[in-house]
């Protein structure tokens, strides 16, 4: 949802080329946003920070509060950590630069579709601090290591995991801690996209 109509027709004509992604509607501010996001109940929203009205970071603060099933992937052309980490505050679950639109905003609406928050790359290390491991910790991951980091960024539970490998709940918390020591990551996503951009697993 942006202000422009040439960038929404855009973004449409973008985003209709893919098979598993359908364009219910567009809003040209952000009261208009939030009143369609209520009518139609997307599965993603694509904002605009900048809107006319209430701007997209509160749009989407509106949105996530009265419907946290549905996800919000933000537009900008700032690369500003206070403002994108504002954005995730009120509820965004991916922040994409507009000029890397063409490359990321398809990933990233898939990407939050399975829970997983989608940074574009350029900012992630100003926003979240992740850097990435030397190459001797990632060759310290065990076999069962990067079993468990497949399945877990596949998307599956510490219970499917489990049962999967044939072992205990416990043991695929164990690996699981074990692999955010070694990655230095502190939470689930950012064990992820670690581990995606390190090529030890694929989207």
């Amino acid at each position: 949802m942006d202000d422009h109509h040439l960038i929404r027709q855009g973004l449409r004509q973008l985003l209709e080329k893919e098979f598993d992604i359908q364009v219910v509607a567009e809003a040209a501010d952000g009261e208009d946003a939030v009143d369609i996001v209520g009518r139609l109940r997307p599965d993603v929203v694509v904002m605009d920070v900048e809107m006319p009205g209430i701007n997209g970071i509160e749009a989407t603060g509106r949105i996530r509060t009265e419907y946290p099933r549905i996800q919000v992937v933000m537009l900008s052309m700032h690369s500003d950590p206070v403002l994108i980490q504002r954005a995730f505050d009120r509820g965004a679950r991916g922040y994409v630069l507009k000029k890397s639109i063409d490359v990321e905003l398809v990933n990233a609406i898939r990407t939050v579709c399975r829970g997983v928050t989608h940074l574009s790359w350029s900012i992630e290390e100003a926003v979240y601090g992740v850097k990435q491991p030397p190459r001797s910790t990632i060759l310290q991951l065990t076999a069962r290591e990067r079993e468990v980091l497949r399945l877990v960024a596949a998307g599956n539970t510490n219970q499917q995991i489990a049962g999967i490998l044939g072992i205990s709940i416990k043991t695929v918390e164990i690996h699981r801690s074990n692999l955010m020591a070694k990655l230095g990551t502190h939470s689930l996503p950012d064990l992820i996209r670690t581990a995606i951009r390190l090529g030890l697993v694929e989207l």
